[in-house]
Formats: structure tokens, sequence, C-alpha cells
């Protein structure tokens, strides 16, 4: 168990990321006390989409190949139609989500973010949800698929978009706080 204002939370992103669903999370987290990272492709910033268009940009903390698993307790995935199409390329994003998965600590992912598990192959018999239109990858990579704001299974969190977020923020740091969870590896 670990109590939110001590855990140490990795959000993973890229360019196109959807706004809120890495800033909402971010700030959140960081007000309740959590050290939040955020490990991209490459150093430097990431870009948002905010909503129609580009948004603001975010410093990146470190790059996937180096993050460590044992530096965390949880990971947040956030959507947008960009970012998770770009990570789920990425050995290093796959690397990282599938040694998340493995280890039993929450995984949170929203919105077009679950492309990222997909990839991973960790909702094959697990219940999950996300934006609609990627609804039929999600079921095809063997989830049961939800309409809910938010979705748990084994410390797996999923939402479907933007106006699920203050759910989708409340269940992962529930899932700190019950720490690991036992369930097959990715």
């Amino acid at each position: 168990m670990t109590d939110i204002n001590s855990a140490r939370i990795l959000i993973i992103a890229a360019d196109g990321y959807e706004r809120s669903e890495l800033r909402v999370p971010l700030e959140e987290l960081r007000k309740q006390g959590a050290e939040v990272k955020i490990a991209s492709l490459k150093p430097g910033e990431i870009k948002s989409w905010d909503e129609k268009d580009w948004g603001d940009s975010v410093p990146v903390d470190l790059t996937l190949s180096d993050v460590k698993l044992d530096d965390y307790h949880a990971l947040v995935i956030p959507g947008g139609q960009i970012n998770p199409d770009i990570l789920r390329t990425s050995e290093d994003a796959v690397r990282v989500v599938r040694e998340f998965v493995k280890s039993g600590k929450p995984v949170a992912a929203i919105c077009h973010g679950p492309w990222l598990l997909v990839e991973a192959d960790a909702l094959r018999g697990r219940k999950a949800t996300s934006y609609h239109s990627i609804r039929t990858d999600v079921k095809n990579a063997g989830a049961n698929w939800e309409d809910k704001e938010v979705v748990v299974d084994q410390g797996i969190i999923t939402s479907r978009s933007p106006k699920d977020l203050q759910a989708f923020v409340a269940k992962i740091v529930e899932e700190v706080r019950e720490g690991r969870h036992e369930r097959r590896a990715a």
C-alpha cells in the first residue's frame, strides 16, 4: 500500500496527447502530493492537442528508454488520437506498459490510451472501456468492453474521454493506495 502523497507516478506521452487527459491527472495527482514524471520518446518538450488544434507543451522529465519500473508506483497513459498511435509503434513505450502490467502496479489509460494496452496484449480476458471509436479494437484484443466512465480490472484502469477525468483520477488514487494487483502478465 502506498499513500498518494508518497507515490511516484509516471505519465507516458508523445506529441499529440489530448491536453486535458495529461494536464488534469498531472495537476490533480501533484496537488494530492504525488511525484509525477513525464516520459516520452525524446528529451525536450511534447506538444498537446487541445480539442481541435495544437495546444501548449509540457517538459519531458526522462525518455522512455530510461524508465525503470522500480522507480514508480503507477503508470498513466493519456489519449488523443495522435499520442497513443505514435507510442504503440515504439518498442520502449510498449516495453514500459508490459513491465507495469506484469508487475501488478496500477496502469491507467483514458480515451485512445488503451491502444497501448492493446499493443501490449494486456486486455485479453479483462473488462475495459475506451473512446467509442476504438471499442472494436479493444474488443478484438480480447477485452469485455463496457460503456462506463471508469472500469477497473485487477488494477488496470480505463476511461472513455475527458468528461470522465474526475472519476479517472479518483480511481488512480484509489488503486495506488491498494498497491500491486495479482494478474497474469501481458
